[in-house]
């Protein structure tokens, strides 16, 4: 029982011992966080999204502070905090564009061809290493709501298939678009009205084998847009938004209504 009791005795000092070496050289070693990250990261939304690039608020707080990322680089920062944050580091505040995001796809199930039936893990990105999903057309939205999960602000929904952006909801931080596998999330200025709801390069012929209203390119958007804002890509229009006025003229030549407006 003795060499027992002095084995515990001798553990419990050596503990003791280790302890306090642990905590003096932490002490010591220990490198004082910037005050400044704390008071940047307080005035970030606090959603943690990830779209801005970096691991959370804390970690674009401590970007900010580095100076490996702008005062501006949260896209979710209202104005007047962008200016604290300036204020902080001693710099000029510089609002970016605010910018939402949107779903370069319109083939909900109801108007798109199906290649099978999916019924594994409800990801996008699992599906889509099955073929590229479910959709027979190449570029379509997998509709399983990998985007809607990964938007801190509930902006997003399914709706027959396809992800859909509340405009009033989004805050432009591109979490969204960083998790589509299909790269079919674009940003675009907020004060935009339109744009092409079609991500497809495939020429006409071929689109009409797969989606009922999927860009055919067939350039009546571009001979009525009066400000050659239209872009052909291939065999995809797309907007030029340092052109565009908004006037809708591309919409309503649209045989296939895929340029869509915000509400």
């Amino acid at each position: 029982m003795n060499h027992i009791l002095l084995a515990l005795i001798f553990f419990a000092v050596l503990g003791g011992i280790l302890g306090f070496l642990l905590a003096l050289f932490d002490k010591k070693m220990k490198v004082a966080e910037d005050p400044r990250i704390g008071e940047i990261a307080e005035l970030l939304p606090g959603a943690n999204c990830g779209g801005c690039g970096f691991a959370g608020c804390n970690g674009l707080a401590a970007a900010i502070v580095e100076g490996k990322a702008p005062v501006n680089k949260c896209a979710a920062v209202s104005d007047e905090n962008i200016a604290k944050i300036a204020a902080i580091m001693g710099v000029e505040a510089v609002g970016a564009e605010k910018m939402r995001a949107l779903v370069l796809c319109s083939g909900a199930k109801s108007c798109s061809a199906q290649k099978y039936d999916y019924t594994g893990i409800n990801d996008c990105v699992a599906a889509a290493k099955l073929h590229g999903g479910s959709r027979l057309c190449p570029n379509g939205c997998i509709g399983l709501g990998t985007c809607v999960r990964s938007c801190k602000f509930n902006a997003i929904s399914v709706v027959d298939g396809v992800a859909v952006v509340d405009p009033a909801k989004c805050r432009g931080c591109g979490a969204c678009a960083v998790s589509c596998p299909k790269h079919l999330i674009k940003l675009i200025p907020a004060k935009a009205k339109y744009w092409v709801a079609c991500n497809s390069p495939d020429k006409g012929v071929v689109v009409r084998t797969y989606c009922d209203v999927g860009c055919i390119a067939c350039g009546l958007c571009a001979r009525s847009c009066p400000n050659d804002a239209i872009i052909k890509q291939g065999f995809l229009e797309s907007i030029d938004y340092s052109k565009c006025v908004n006037c809708g003229a591309c919409a309503e030549k649209c045989p296939r209504g895929i340029i869509r407006s915000a509400k």
